[in-house]
This record gives C-alpha cells, structure tokens and sequence, in this order.
C-alpha cells in the first residue's frame, strides 16, 4: 500500500509566540506524523539501541573557556565554583564591552580573580563615520590593553548589519579597520571574531532547510534575501584581513562557521598560521560527522580551542559536560542538547574520542599559549 508520507514540526505554538517566554514549555513540544489520514502527535522515538553511556562531570584535564559571555548581574563568586565544580581553569568573557561597562567588568572579575577571569574589549562600531575611526579605536585598544583587557572580540554584526551613513554595510574588510587590527597585533592581543553564520541561516526558510525549527523560533537569525550579503562574501573578506595583518593572532568564532564544510577550512587554517578556531556551539554539526571531525581535531590540534558560547553555571542549554562527552569518549548516537527538543537540528552525535595529547591542547595547551599564561598544574 502507497503512503503519502511527510513529517513537519509542531512545537511552535501560538502561546509561546503570544508569550515571549524564554522558557519553552513542556507541552506541544515536538513533530505530528501523518501516514495517510492518521496523524501522531508529539513523536519522540525511543532509539532501541544499546550504546555506552558514559556521562563525564568533570574534564579529564583543566579546561580553559575561550569563548563566554556574562555581564555585571554575574557574580563572580559563584561563577568560580561552578568552574571547580567543572574543572574550568580559566575562562574568556568575550563581552567586555567599552568605556564604563569595561572598566566595570575589570573591576568585577579581572580584579577579583586575575588568573582565572580573562576579558576581552568590544568596538564601538556606532562611531564608525568618525574622522580617523581606525586611529581612535586602536588608541581605544592600546587603554583597554593597560587596564587589563587581554583581547578584542567581534560580534557577528560586521559584515552582516553595521552600516556607515552612506546605508552600505561595513565590510569586515574595511580599511578604516587596519589600525585595528594592526594595533592588536601590536599589543599582542588575540582577536576572536564572529563572522557570517551557519549556512542554513543563509537559504530559505522552508521545508528543505535543516535549521526550519531554529529559524522559526528566531526568525531574526534568518540572513536570506537581498538585503544581506552571502555568507561566501563575509567569509573572503574576513580572510582578506587574515592576508593582510599577518602578525595578528584571530580566533574564528564557531569553528570559524565552517563547521558544515571542514574540507574548506582545512584549506584556510593551511594557508593562515595566523588562524585558529573555537568549537563553541558547533558541537551538533562536528558530531554529527565525527569520522572526519577526528581527523580535523587531529592533524590541527594546535589550532583548535575549547569554548562554549556559555559560562560556568548557566542553567539555559547548559554544555559543558555534553562537550566533555563529545572530545573524551567513543560514546554513539546522543544527544547534543540538554533539553525538551533539539535546539538546532534533529539529529544526533557522536564521540571523537581524542587522544590525550590532543585534549591537552584542546582544553587549555593552546589558550596558554595564545594569552601567555603558564601551564595549569593538574
């Protein structure tokens, strides 16, 4: 008997809609399958498969954060036993801000704990019609720097969002951003950058993109259409400035977002010594593919840097211990997600089971070296 078979997803409810709830409920989670005339609501398979299960609370060996992000409501305090707790060493708040709030965050975290607490600076791009931007803001760095910012992250919104007062977007390439990047270089301080995003952001909102239910749950990560550039486009002139500041250290947010192309990346990471990636938030699309995910994490061992795009303690899609289980162990077909439904795509991971050399350098050998820091005893 021919079946006229399709599935779509139903846990976006108009009550969550209505609501703005940041919490999503428990109910009217999930996908209706239809087989002819008779529909399944809620389908959540049970797999049948008999896998290890090996839950891992503490990393194997000290672990150092390059990629998070708290604010003032933070207390730092509590943070750090979170951190023991998790076998976090050290970690990187990537949203340091400017001015005020940066003086603050030093304040707050830097001085209460300075070998654990790394901060790094922000741009403040609203400015970027000012005569000599550049020159203003490398002066900016070089302050920031002597108060004990020890980096400069940059938001995704560069090449994507930010427009100067002709209306055209900036280009991540811009040249009134040399002096930036040359004065980092200088300073000797690494610059995490966060450029384009995940492919499916990039094509249509529709039945054939794997990220439908992400994008319908934040429509405003949708970069589709006219008004935005390609991702290809913010991808070569991200790695225009790589060419063109060869002596400033960049850390590719997200694995670079090459994580659904590895092959190309390789490509770039060969080409650029200057070039080192994070894993933070990609875990999904690494585990997903973890025969050629180990051999990456393997030959560009010295690249590669832990980061969780979370922070020690942070209850909302908690995963360090998911991240844990996915570099230590051999453990097949799980999840990637603490949660009532997968955030990003319905599929599951896998474990990539790195040598001990390796998850060394993953968890903390590399971010020494970049932020100059002896070795952690362990």
């Amino acid at each position: 008997m021919a079946y006229n078979f399709y599935q779509f997803h139903a846990f976006f409810v108009a009550l969550f809609l209505s609501s703005g709830c940041a919490v999503y409920p428990n109910h009217n989670i999930g996908k209706a399958l239809y087989i002819g005339d008779e529909v399944l609501k809620d389908y959540r398979p049970t797999t049948t498969l008999v896998t290890e299960n090996h839950l891992i609370s503490k990393a194997k060996y000290p672990v150092v954060d390059v990629h998070t992000h708290f604010g003032l409501d933070q207390d730092p305090e509590v943070i750090l036993g979170s951190m023991d707790a998790l076998g976090v060493k050290r970690v990187v708040n990537l949203s340091g801000g400017w001015g005020e709030n940066l003086d603050k965050i030093l304040q707050k975290f830097k001085n209460f704990a300075p070998e654990r607490f790394i901060i790094m600076c922000n741009i403040d791009f609203s400015r970027i019609d000012e005569i000599d931007f550049g020159e203003k803001m490398s002066a900016f760095l070089e302050e920031a720097h002597s108060k004990g910012a020890e980096g400069l992250k940059i938001f995704k919104s560069l090449g994507l969002s930010i427009k100067d007062k002709s209306g055209k977007i900036v280009p991540v390439d811009d040249p009134r951003l040399d002096a930036i990047w040359a004065k980092a270089g200088e300073l000797g301080m690494p610059v995490l950058i966060h450029v384009a995003d995940p492919a499916a952001f990039f094509q249509p909102t529709d039945r054939f993109n794997e990220r439908w239910l992400q994008l319908k749950r934040h429509p405003d990560w949708s970069f589709y259409g006219n008004e935005f550039p390609s991702k290809d486009s913010i991808l070569k002139q991200r790695n225009n400035i790589l060419g063109r500041h060869p002596n400033t250290l960049f850390i590719g947010a997200h694995i670079g977002n090459s994580a659904e192309d590895l092959k190309s990346l390789s490509e770039l990471l060969d080409k650029y010594s200057n070039f080192y990636v994070d894993i933070s938030g990609r875990v999904a699309e690494l585990g997903r593919q973890p025969y050629l995910a180990r051999k990456f994490f393997i030959k560009y061992q010295d690249r590669i840097l832990f980061g969780t795009d979370r922070y020690p303690g942070k209850t909302v899609q908690p995963r360090y211990r998911i991240y844990y289980r996915f570099l230590e162990t051999a453990d097949e077909y799980f999840d990637y997600y603490k949660h009532p439904f997968p955030p990003t795509g319905e599929w599951k991971i896998y474990g990539i089971f790195l040598p001990d050399k390796v998850l060394r350098k993953v968890y903390y050998e590399n971010s020494n070296k970049i932020f100059k820091y002896d070795a952690i005893a362990h």
